[in-house]
């Protein structure tokens, strides 16, 4: 599956690209790189990466300021790579646009894996109606959600919350941008509302609510679905 991928990885740090270099090379990935944000935003322009891994702490230009250019066109996956570890950071890429965000040092296994989930999605998610994952399974065109074959009874608030994190599988979602696609920009701030919805879903489709596989809290930050 990797040959048809290509990833761009803008960071200035010569060992992170040598280490990026032979790991990802290794599972078959074409990997292009720029030392800073303008020749980053260049390349994206001219060679349409299928990812991008971004490092914030460029010379020339604050990673969220080429992450936000980034996304005035470009919609493949993008996931920040930072020394930076503090959660408003963290939260102003996620809200930004950025997929995924891992801080330095990562772990090369858990960098491929997160690639894995978001090229995945790229491919799979927009085009498919019927997701399945554990015992569930969610008919997004005609909104039926069924628990070991049997329908189960969401509100409309509810399936709404699902549908959005089903659709972003394996991304991180942050707290304001959940309230704010669902309840709208007035509970931007209602993190209360959040938790409420999160626990009666997960109530509702995990095994065990108070250990969730698919429901994934990012302390402080957001909620990520994991299909598996």
């Amino acid at each position: 599956m990797n040959n048809a991928f290509s990833i761009l990885v803008v960071d200035d740090e010569a060992q992170i690209r040598k280490l990026l270099e032979i790991s990802l090379e290794a599972n078959q990935y074409k990997v292009l790189f720029a030392v800073n944000g303008k020749e980053g935003i260049a390349i994206s322009a001219s060679h349409q990466p299928d990812l991008i891994l971004l490092d914030l702490g460029l010379p020339d230009e604050d990673g969220q300021v080429v992450l936000r250019k980034l996304r005035e066109w470009y919609q493949n996956p993008i996931i920040i790579l930072s020394v930076k570890s503090a959660e408003t950071e963290i939260v102003k890429a996620l809200d930004s646009g950025a997929n995924d965000y891992l801080t330095k040092p990562f772990r090369t296994q858990e960098l491929l894996a997160r690639i894995r989930t978001a090229l995945r999605n790229k491919t799979t998610v927009n085009r498919e109606s019927v997701v399945t994952f554990g015992n569930c399974s969610v008919d997004l065109s005609s909104r039926i959600v069924k628990a070991n074959h049997e329908i189960i009874k969401l509100t409309a608030t509810e399936y709404n919350l699902l549908a959005l994190l089903i659709k972003n599988d394996g991304r991180v979602l942050t707290h304001q941008y959940l309230l704010k696609e669902i309840w709208g920009q007035s509970y931007a701030d209602q993190t209360q509302y959040l938790r409420v919805f999160v626990a009666q879903l997960r109530k509702k489709i995990e095994e065990d609510a108070n250990r969730p596989k698919f429901i994934i809290t990012e302390s402080g930050v957001g909620y990520r679905f994991n299909s598996g």
